[in-house]
């Protein structure tokens, strides 16, 4: 099984909970603890088979719990608007510094940058 350890560990920062606890428990151990498919089998005393049945039905009800609701690609969606925003808070400072240096629009960065970590925390 290949790992997807990124998309895998947001998924499950979203909807975990949504899972079993034996099924949440055997995605961390795989996915954060890197325990083999065997070394979690041995913990757990259930078959390797057992483990990798568990893990992929978890899987998949993460990426169609994604699919249905998409939380996280708008997170991302987010995220990345924000870091845009900002970018373009900078460049604004940037050229307010450069040509006239007006108060209003330094104020209005500064609040803009307060604005954007406020929502980004």
């Amino acid at each position: 099984m290949a790992k997807d350890f990124e998309t895998i560990n947001i998924l499950l920062d979203f909807y975990g909970e949504m899972l079993t606890e034996k099924q949440r428990s055997f995605i961390e151990y795989y996915y954060n603890d890197d325990l083999s498919l065997a070394e979690i089998a041995e913990n757990e005393g259930i078959t390797r088979q057992g483990v990798r049945d568990a893990i992929k039905r978890a899987e998949g009800q993460l990426y169609e719990m994604e699919s249905r609701l998409g939380l996280a690609k708008r997170f991302e969606e987010v995220r990345s608007g924000l870091e845009q925003i900002l970018g373009c808070a900078e460049e604004i400072y940037d050229h307010n510094m450069r040509t006239g240096l007006s108060r209003e629009v330094n104020d209005a960065v500064v609040r803009i940058k307060l604005i954007v970590n406020q929502l980004s925390e």
